[in-house]
């Protein structure tokens, strides 16, 4: 060993940190580096491969999660390769990627790839796939994501809200998953945004009732130019044209996640046109008297403490796009709250829709592990 990393080793030792000598890098005495997880994580299976089933990936490969098995019938192995590697958002992944005997290779790793359109096709044992990340928007109940069972998976993680499968926010109610439990839901971005600053506000202040307004980046489900849209008319205006009034559950979710603001909150979204990060305003009616400080106070303290890594805190003069590929689920913007009195204030935050939510999808499957003994 070099003097010069003996001499790195001593001063980290002095100050509660150890050197992680496979990568170098500084850690906090008794923590596991984020890329050291594969070794105690479950295999992981992830079922469409569109902007959040790629973005899963990258999480994953961030956090050193390991993905054995990628399926989407829409697209081709060789397709998957470019698709994965350029992202008009996110930039051109920085690691290797090719196809090589039928199998994904990222990073020299092989991930084996399927083409089924019903997921109790999806041969998900024969990859070892336990954990399932269900991205295809398409199964989103208990019994339609159920079917992956069939393949081999052994737990179901649908990246989208669910009609009855549990509702899960990192930061705000992972304490209630148990081992039971083998399709759950990781919500929706936009309720990963507004839970955690619900719950500072409703447990320093008390939310007595709230409306949310997302503006939302525009999503694939829109139309680049006016087209035919039979069940939501407006959302069938062209995405890049114009500022489109939509529906959200988002707000009511957060009642699903935080019992107590059970029909306390309820909102609606602008979708814009940018192509991603979005921004929750949530305007409050608070039970306890407070000040702006008060409030900017406790999400600070939280953003430090017991929400660290998933709610954000800043004070500078930011706009959307320098929070894109943020890791976060949500950045209370203190500069652009306002308050009227000291019970009804306006919050601000903000978050990367595809990103930060794609980093929880890993890491609510990492919490599920650890509790299932995986």
């Amino acid at each position: 060993m070099s003097l010069g990393i003996k001499s790195q080793i001593g001063c980290c030792n002095s100050r509660g940190l150890r050197l992680c000598v496979s990568c170098l890098t500084l850690v906090v005495s008794g923590e596991t580096p984020s890329h050291h997880l594969a070794n105690t994580m479950s295999k992981i299976g992830i079922n469409g491969f569109g902007r959040i089933g790629r973005l899963v990936l990258r999480a994953a490969l961030l956090k050193g999660a390991e993905v054995v098995a990628v399926n989407d019938p829409f697209i081709a192995l060789d397709y998957m390769v470019y698709m994965f590697k350029y992202d008009s958002t996110h930039g051109v992944f920085k690691g290797e990627v090719k196809a090589e005997g039928g199998a994904l290779v990222v990073n020299g790793k092989k991930i084996a790839v399927f083409n089924e359109m019903k997921p109790e096709n999806i041969p998900w044992g024969k990859a070892g796939a336990e954990y399932v990340v269900e991205s295809t928007g398409v199964f989103t109940t208990i019994e339609k994501a159920s079917a992956h069972f069939t393949g081999g998976a052994k737990k179901v993680i649908i990246s989208a809200p669910s009609a009855d499968a549990p509702m899960f926010v990192c930061g705000v109610n992972l304490e209630k998953y148990s081992k039971d439990m083998n399709v759950v839901s990781n919500a929706s971005c936009t309720t990963n945004c507004l839970a955690p600053v619900a719950k500072v506000l409703h447990e320093k202040f008390e939310i007595v009732e709230g409306l949310m307004t997302t503006v939302h980046a525009a999503t694939a489900t829109q139309k680049t130019v006016d087209g035919p849209s039979s069940k939501d008319w407006r959302g069938g205006r062209g995405a890049s044209q114009n500022i489109i009034p939509s529906s959200t559950g988002a707000a009511k979710a957060v009642g699903k996640v935080i019992p107590e603001l059970n029909g306390k909150l309820t909102g609606m979204a602008f979708r814009v046109p940018t192509p991603d990060v979005s921004v929750v305003d949530l305007t409050v009616r608070l039970g306890k008297e407070c000040s702006y400080d008060d409030i900017k106070a406790a999400m600070k303290t939280a953003s430090e403490g017991p929400l660290k890594g998933v709610l954000g805190y800043t004070e500078d003069d930011v706009v959307s796009s320098d929070f894109l590929g943020d890791e976060r689920s949500s950045i209370f913007d203190a500069k652009a709250g306002i308050q009227l009195s000291k019970t009804f204030a306006k919050i601000v935050s903000w978050y990367d829709n595809e990103f930060g939510y794609s980093n929880r999808v890993i890491d609510l499957v990492s919490h599920m592990q650890k509790v299932d003994g995986a």
